[in-house]
């Protein structure tokens, strides 16, 4: 593991010229141009589109810049993949940040996705299918003897009239 650099997190990169990761270079102002047309596209045309900020020139400043300026909205999700993801929200509705790690907890993808929902938060229709197939074989089975969750009801009944 690397060092903490004083920019918490950002400890983890593995990008950015040692000399230049506690400077900023302006970087940010220009993705934030980059996200203001995206924006408007997608407000008035329905386009969807997304900034990888990992094939990008920025160093550890213009991230925190950049993550600062956007700021954080209401909407935030953590997933467990192949790795630990997470997405959320800016203060701008429709600019999700999603940040992918790796091996050793290391960003492996980080993107800016201009866009109503990431790609990432929708439910695939075959998971969809199988979970309808799987709430129907339990309720086909009726609540004899557990409930959905496969809690024994007669326990829950017994400590609920204590």
């Amino acid at each position: 593991m690397m060092p903490d650099n004083g920019h918490g997190n950002y400890g983890k990169r593995d990008n950015g010229a040692p000399c230049m990761t506690g400077q900023s270079t302006g970087m940010a102002w220009s993705i934030l141009t980059e996200i203001r047309q995206l924006l408007k596209a997608l407000s008035e045309k329905g386009e969807a589109g997304s900034i990888d900020l990992r094939s990008l020139p920025m160093t550890d400043a213009d991230r925190e810049q950049l993550e600062e300026i956007l700021g954080r909205g209401e909407v935030r999700a953590e997933l467990e993949l192949a790795g630990a993801s997470e997405v959320w929200e800016t203060a701008y509705a429709g600019v999700w940040w999603v940040r992918h790690k790796g091996a050793g907890d290391r960003i492996a993808c980080e993107e800016i996705a201009i866009t109503p929902i990431p790609e990432i938060l929708i439910t695939h229709p075959v998971d969809i299918e199988a979970a309808a197939t799987r709430l129907e074989n339990e309720l086909s089975q009726g609540p004899a003897a557990t409930d959905l969750h496969g809690q024994d009801q007669e326990n829950e009944l017994e400590t609920s009239n204590v």
